[in-house]
């Protein structure tokens, strides 16, 4: 009988680059996108969009959604958000996806960025009214942009292209991908439903954050075909 070689399961360049298909296009237009919203905002020329906009996604009352929103935007407040990224990183690591592991270090980092361009802003968060609403929570720094969204669009999305790469039982990884998918599409409605950021930030993170995430699977396919932590 041929013999295996010790290595992770499922993890060659011949599988993972087809299913981390991208392209340089999807990069620069996140990035534009992000520039321009960031000064219109800087120039306090979306302010009533903002308020509308708000107003109407948290006019959907119902305890069930209430909830969601809550559970949805949990995993990005400390000490959750610090310690779900690393024990991923360690599990990738011991698992002896080292690549995949490092590059979830590289979409972690998008934190940074998120931090560097809050300091810039500064721009106030929603304020409770009489129609709007926000939820007490632990926040600080800047509203702009959101960096519940910007770090979920990089770090789950980056999640979910490694489960589409390593998991192989098909049900299994197609339950995975659309749970952390589900996970960064509701995180931008949560925030603007808690009132903790406006739609601007919301919308800034996930054209920012995508691009992020598109620049990174372009620099694992590289990395990937050159056997780099393979």
């Amino acid at each position: 009988m041929p013999t295996r070689t010790a290595g992770p399961p499922g993890v060659s360049p011949r599988i993972a680059i087809p299913r981390t298909r991208t392209g340089l296009a999807f990069i620069l237009p996140g990035v534009a996108g992000f520039a321009a919203l960031t000064w219109v905002v800087r120039r306090k020329r979306t302010e009533s969009v903002d308020l509308a906009i708000s107003l109407r996604v948290q006019a959907i009352r119902h305890p069930v959604l209430e909830r969601a929103m809550a559970v949805i935007s949990w995993f990005g407040f400390p000490p959750q958000s610090r310690i779900i990224p690393p024990a991923a990183m360690v599990a990738l690591w011991l698992g002896r996806y080292r690549l995949e592991s490092a590059m979830l270090l590289g979409a972690w980092a998008s934190a940074l960025a998120s931090t560097v361009a809050k300091g810039f802003m500064r721009r106030p968060r929603p304020v409770a009214g009489t129609d709007l609403r926000v939820v007490a929570a632990d926040l600080g720094g800047s509203s702009f942009p959101s960096g519940h969204v910007l770090t979920y669009t990089s770090v789950y999305g980056w999640l979910a292209i490694v489960a589409a790469v390593i998991i192989r039982p098909v049900g299994v990884r197609r339950a995975v991908v659309a749970a952390l998918g589900a996970l960064i599409a509701g995180v931008g409605p949560s925030r603007i439903h808690l009132g903790h950021h406006w739609p601007t930030d919301v919308a800034a993170s996930y054209l920012l954050g995508s691009s992020y995430l598109a620049a990174l699977v372009v620099v694992y396919r590289r990395l990937k075909v050159r056997g780099v932590l393979g």
